[in-house]
């Protein structure tokens, strides 16, 4: 007899994760505002070495814009723009489009991207891209590579209809929890990295 994984076996209530999204948005914003400054240029600024293998030169890898009190995302842009492998941000044509990537052509041009729907994208002529692993945002991770997003499925979607595409989260340690509620199109993440831990899920 074959178990389901417990990743699928309980299907959550909705109330249930958005109870859960506004406790970790609220630990998330409290987190942020207690780190000094000086600390917080420093975080993050390349990916691990087992990390950047999965990313090959030439390649070309997903990022986030982050918000202020999200993961920092421009130190791995940097990195990884300098190292030889192409940006794509994530691009809206308006808030009820879906998501696609396009190249962020120079991540140390602070006047290339342009005001999207959710906030700093690529233009519109900029080339749409598949790449081979998206960075994704999260409010919650565990151990095992279960992700709680902010609820609007954007990445749940574009993960669903791209598979060969690697998922890798990137938070901070406050927010990896033992347990997640989660559903059957939630697509675990590969690894996950924070300012001190790297995980890589067993799938």
């Amino acid at each position: 007899m074959v178990v389901p994984s417990p990743f699928l076996q309980r299907q959550p209530r909705v109330d249930e994760k958005q109870h859960l999204r506004a406790k970790m948005r609220a630990a998330r914003r409290d987190h942020v505002a207690a780190l000094p400054q000086s600390t917080r240029a420093l975080i993050l600024m390349r990916p691990p070495a087992p990390v950047a293998d999965l990313l090959p030169t030439g390649s070309t890898i997903g990022l986030y814009y982050a918000t202020p009190v999200e993961a920092p995302t421009h130190g791995y842009a940097r990195w990884l723009y300098e190292n030889g492998r192409t940006i794509a941000l994530p691009w809206f044509a308006d808030r009820t489009a879906k998501m696609c990537f396009r190249i962020w052509h120079d991540p140390f041009d602070p006047d290339g991207l342009v005001d999207g729907p959710y906030g700093p994208q690529p233009a519109n002529d900029s080339a749409e891209v598949v790449p081979i692993a998206v960075i994704v945002p999260l409010l919650a991770f565990t151990p095992d590579g279960a992700r709680l997003g902010q609820g609007g499925g954007h990445y749940d979607r574009w993960l669903s209809n791209h598979p060969q595409t690697m998922p890798i989260g990137l938070g901070w340690d406050m927010q990896c929890l033992d347990t997640l509620p989660c559903e059957s199109h939630d697509r675990k993440l590969a690894a996950v990295i924070t300012p001190t831990r790297y995980y890589r899920s067993d799938d």
